[in-house]
């Protein structure tokens, strides 16, 4: 019976093999993600500027960025937003923001930001809209998508 066993172990080994090499080639794939979406509602001046350097160069590196504003880095995304300018480029994260939306990225601020501020659509920069959670909650639903909070 030892030597049954055995031979079974190896032709088990064998059918599977395969399968698990093809099992690791197709994930292999998978880790290429092609749309990102990136929550961002910290104040901070220095994480909302990492946000936007990630955020940048996953677009320069193929990713089609999509980032949701909530509370206080909603203002990121106001024509009259003055930031502070972040070494070493000296640029501040709204002015990473306009890059990334001239680079073909998309912004929104949170469906609840305009109605909790003194603020309205009006104040926003050009290409940034107004979120909706049916479509906001899909895409974080997206198996394809991942998703990024700040």
């Amino acid at each position: 019976m030892t030597n049954l066993f055995k031979l079974f172990t190896l032709a088990l080994i064998v059918a599977l093999a395969p399968t698990h090499l093809m099992a690791s080639n197709h994930s292999s794939k998978d880790d290429n993600v092609n749309e990102v979406l990136v929550i961002l509602s910290s104040d901070s001046t220095q994480t909302q500027g990492m946000a936007m350097v990630l955020s940048n160069t996953m677009a320069e590196q193929g990713a089609k960025v999509n980032v949701l504003l909530c509370d206080e880095a909603g203002d990121l995304a106001l024509k009259s937003y003055e930031g502070e300018a972040l070494a070493p480029r000296n640029v501040t994260p709204g002015q990473m923001l306009r890059g990334l939306l001239k680079a073909g990225g998309t912004a929104n601020v949170c469906a609840l930001y305009l109605p909790n501020s003194e603020n309205t659509k009006d104040d926003l920069i050009d290409g940034v809209g107004v979120a909706m959670p049916p479509e906001m909650s899909a895409q974080m639903l997206n198996s394809k998508m991942r998703t990024f909070t700040f």
